[in-house]
């Protein structure tokens, strides 16, 4: 089947609509980050993105916006408008009723409810529509979204703050701090954009850290979740992860005892595995469940390795800082033993940049790529 021809504008609007649903990047969740454009020639007439759960969708701030002149003139859209009763009408009977002449959609919505139904309606209405302009960027702005819905998990992201000879942390477990300032800040916008921070009780109690978020300004964001594996439930009393900065939950054997200052915590019993710890692919249903689009991961070699090993972890965002740490520090990943040079964990590059004096990497498993590929 060829692909269809769109002009040189197609493309400036498009991007400009990819540009707006970004600015939805830690906002959104549950929902997928959507931004619309309505144009007419090269003059834009209304623009608008999805801001917030529950709140109007990209395509009615655009149309609010335009007004009359989005009578006959062109909508992009990077996602395929609703066609069904949420929270919100459906964005599809909204551009139909405002009479816009043709629809330019990026990707198509994987969701029940709309899968088409969206595209279908406004053809019926006598509305042009052409789907695929920009459909990668589309679909790496909502990769999490697409996870949970076509893969019944969320996309996850493990986060690594390595020294240059691949270490963690010294043998007393001490971390702070590897990477500066500027690349911990970096940590928080990828904080902030995932529904669920996962970790360790051994990070909890070694660290006790906050895994919270903390963004510049007054920027609105969904508060993910903590989400902690305690087999045992050790978590202490006093830990900062039970304070209420954000919502938590443990996740534990069915034989942990439940002390009293963990009576009121969110918990969830997950099977064990072979090897006496909580099941990570029930944990990461469990979160897809409860509508967790991605999962940011900052734990300890063990947890991390562990879900590489499974092939669990769909990203690796590694910080890499001028420092050596010698070799009785602790390493990156705690992963099985390898039987020849064939069989090592082969890494692509998906971006690399400064990010202070550190280097920041973000790599995909190929193979786990190519398994994400086949789930499309």
């Amino acid at each position: 089947m060829s692909r269809p021809f769109f002009p040189a504008m197609d493309h400036v609007h498009m991007a400009h609509a990819l540009r707006l649903a970004e600015r939805g990047l830690h906002t959104t969740q549950p929902n997928p980050r959507v931004g619309c454009v309505i144009a007419r020639g090269e003059t834009v007439l209304g623009a608008g993105w999805h801001q917030r759960a529950g709140e109007p969708h990209a395509e009615i701030f655009a149309l609010r916006e335009a007004g009359e002149a989005a009578r006959g003139a062109t909508a992009y859209v990077t996602l395929e408008p609703c066609a069904h009763f949420g929270r919100t009408p459906p964005c599809a009977d909204a551009l139909i009723a405002a009479g816009v002449g043709r629809v330019v959609i990026a990707h198509e919505d994987p969701f029940d409810k709309v899968a088409g139904a969206g595209i279908e309606k406004l053809r019926a209405a006598g509305i042009g529509v052409q789907v695929g302009l920009m459909r990668d960027a589309a679909h790496e702005l909502n990769i999490g979204f697409f996870s949970r819905i076509q893969r019944g998990r969320p996309w996850v992201r493990v986060k690594l703050a390595m020294s240059l000879d691949g270490r963690t942390a010294l043998a007393d477990g001490s971390s702070k701090w590897i990477t500066g300032d500027a690349a911990r800040a970096d940590v928080q916008r990828w904080r902030g954009r995932a529904s669920a921070i996962l970790s360790a009780s051994g990070t909890v109690l070694a660290d006790d850290p906050r895994l919270t978020v903390r963004l510049p300004g007054d920027e609105r964001f969904v508060p993910p979740l903590r989400a902690i594996l305690d087999t045992r439930l050790r978590t202490p009393v006093g830990a900062h992860v039970l304070d209420d900065a954000a919502p938590t939950v443990l996740f534990h054997a069915e034989s942990a005892p439940v002390l009293p200052h963990l009576a009121d915590i969110q918990r969830a019993v997950i099977r064990e595995d072979d090897g006496g710890g909580l099941d990570l692919r029930a944990t990461l249903h469990w979160l897809a469940q409860r509508d967790a689009n991605e999962v940011h991961v900052e734990a300890g070699p063990a947890l991390c390795g562990a879900l590489l090993a499974a092939g669990l972890a769909d990203e690796l965002l590694v910080y890499i800082a001028p420092v050596l740490l010698g070799h009785t520090a602790r390493p990156m990943l705690t992963l099985p033993p390898l039987d020849d040079m064939a069989s090592r964990w082969k890494l692509d590059t998906i971006d690399r940049r400064q990010v202070g004096d550190d280097t920041r990497l973000r790599l995909r498993p190929t193979v786990q790529r190519r398994s994400a590929e086949v789930d499309r």
